[in-house]
Order: C-alpha cells, then sequence, then structure tokens
C-alpha cells in the first residue's frame, strides 16, 4: 500500500532534533548514489534529484522552481517526492513536496549548526524571511531555545512578516551591523551577487549559507570563503554544482582542498577554537531527500 503523506498531518510528529540524528545515521550507512539533472529557462528552473541508498531505498524529487510566481501571488516552487523500496522498488509513499523540503533544508542545516555553532550561541540572525527563513526560526530554535532570533530581509514587508509569525523576532535595518553581532548568521536568499561580505565576521561565529542551487548564485564572496573553516553536506552536489563554490574555484581564489569535510566524514564536523569562523554550505543534495522521507514515512507509520 503507498502511503500518501500530506503537510499538516506529515509533520505533527516530527522533531527537528529528531531529524539530525536521523541525517547523521544516515550518513554512517553505506553512501548514496545520486543524480541531478536541472534544466534552465531564463531564471526558470526544472530541479530533478535522485538518490539511492541501500537499507534506505529511493526517491526521486522533481521541483520546479519559477521566481516571478512572487509576484503574481503564486507560489515560487512546486513539486512531488516519490519514496521507493530498496527490496522490489516498490513505491512506498508520495509525499508532500513542501514537506520534505522544509525539514529537509532546514534540518540539513541545523545538523552542521548542532556540531560547528558555539554551544553557547545566542544571537541568531537570519537573512531572508522567505519560506525556508521560516523553517530556519522553528529549527534553529528546537537546537538554540535560549536564543535572540533577528531577520534581515531586503524588504521591509518580508521582514514584518517573518515578525508576525515570531513576535520574538527583532528586524534588522543594517544587514553589516546585524552580521556583526550574530553568534550564528544563517542566509537563504535568492542572490546571485554576494550580499554577505567576509570582512564583517567575528571570531567565533557559524556561518550557514542555504540559498545559493545554481551555478550563477553566491550569498558570500570570496573573502568569507578565505577566513572560514569551509564544510559542505556533500562535496559531489556542491562543488561542481553550485556557485557558491564554483565561481571563486575557477576564479582560483578559493580551493577545493580547503573543504574540511562533508557529511559523510561527520567526525570531523567539530570546532576547535572557540574564536574560529566555521562556514557550512547547505546544498541539499537528493541523498537528503532520501533520508528525510524515510524519517518522515517512519514517523508516519509510529503515529498510526
Amino acid at each position: 500500500m503507498t502511503e500518501v503523506i500530506p503537510f499538516a498531518e506529515g509533520q505533527k510528529n516530527l522533531d527537528w532534533l529528531a531529524l539530525t540524528d536521523a541525517l547523521a545515521a544516515g550518513h554512517g550507512g553505506p553512501r548514496a548514489d545520486v543524480a541531478d539533472v536541472f534544466l534552465y529557462e531564463g531564471d526558470n528552473t526544472l530541479l530533478n534529484r535522485s538518490a539511492w541508498i541501500a537499507g534506505l531505498g529511493l526517491a526521486i524529487k522533481c521541483a520546479t522552481i519559477f521566481p516571478g510566481n512572487k509576484a503574481e501571488g503564486k507560489p515560487a516552487i512546486a513539486g512531488a517526492v516519490n519514496l521507493f523500496s530498496g527490496k522490489d522498488g516498490a513505491l512506498e509513499a508520495i509525499l508532500d513536496f513542501a514537506l520534505v523540503t522544509k525539514w529537509k533544508t532546514a534540518g540539513d542545516s541545523l545538523l552542521a549548526a548542532r556540531r560547528l555553532a558555539r554551544p553557547d550561541s545566542c544571537k541568531i540572525l537570519i537573512v531572508g524571511s522567505g519560506t525556508v527563513g521560516h523553517s530556519l526560526r522553528e529549527a534553529y530554535g528546537a537546537a538554540f531555545p535560549q536564543a535572540q532570533f533577528t531577520v534581515w530581509n531586503r524588504s521591509a514587508a518580508g521582514a514584518e512578516a517573518l515578525q508576525a509569525a515570531f513576535p520574538d523576532i527583532a528586524v534588522a535595518q543594517d544587514l553589516e551591523a546585524a552580521v556583526k553581532e550574530a553568534d550564528i548568521v544563517t542566509s537563504a536568499t535568492m542572490t546571485t551577487e554576494p550580499l554577505i561580505k567576509g570582512a564583517w565576521f567575528q571570531p567565533g561565529q557559524h556561518i550557514d549559507l542555504i540559498g545559493a542551487y545554481r551555478p550563477d548564485m553566491r550569498e558570500v564572496d570570496d573573502v568569507a570563503l578565505q577566513r572560514a573553516r569551509v564544510f559542505v553536506d556533500s562535496k559531489e552536489t556542491t562543488v561542481g554544482h553550485i556557485g557558491e563554490l564554483k565561481i571563486p574555484i575557477a576564479a582560483g581564489t578559493f580551493d577545493a582542498g580547503s573543504i574540511v569535510a562533508d557529511y559523510y566524514d561527520l567526525a570531523a564536523f567539530a570546532r576547535h577554537r572557540t574564536d574560529e569562523i566555521t562556514l557550512f554550505k547547505n546544498g541539499g543534495g537528493a541523498h537528503l531527500d532520501l533520508m528525510t522521507s524515510r524519517y518522515i514515512l517512519d514517523a508516519w507509520g509510529r503515529s498510526g
């Protein structure tokens, strides 16, 4: 029987910390076989991501990303996730795309932050107030419950919308000042030009980059990569595919060999000194969609 898991009911029994534990466990098993297909037409993207992990099964996630939809009041992203059995190939579940994406994206970053950010981090800046920004407030709030949150967004209306959902969030007017004051900076924007400058970074910070997903997209400049110890979720799905790394590597301003580790070397995800700057690039590969989908289906089954 194929389970159909909708958004609201599907997330009732989910837990952010439990998800990060599931992602960590998934990377302790066999390495994923992944394949990504990107098709572009102007600013629009068709993203098809597939993953196969022995013991966890197979997942296919198909997404359309049309940024211009926002101006017409339409969702910018649409798609679906199919989860298959690794034993007989049967379709086990069809999961709401937004459900998997929400929990995978923020959970991916939270796993890194739980290991790289200072445990006493108490000031968290969210850059970008879209759908992912809302998820980041939930996820980081679970791991850093005493933290004070601030949001910066290009438009005041966007920042105010996030503040309306989470009244304890402060709105920053100056991005540079907000970055300098934060212990953790988590960014999820659609910018193609570096928005956050490495010169603004302060000792002991953790920087979490989510927004860039295309070869022409970057959220930080070269200096940011040069000043930090850099980690990624998957070298295979980030280094040659995402502009955050691909552009400076091609320009010779950053060496791919400087990347400390990805999640398949999770033991290396550790802060060596309290004053060092750590930077994590969230690429959100299909293997993470598979691990997250399996976690959701397991939680769904336990809930009856």
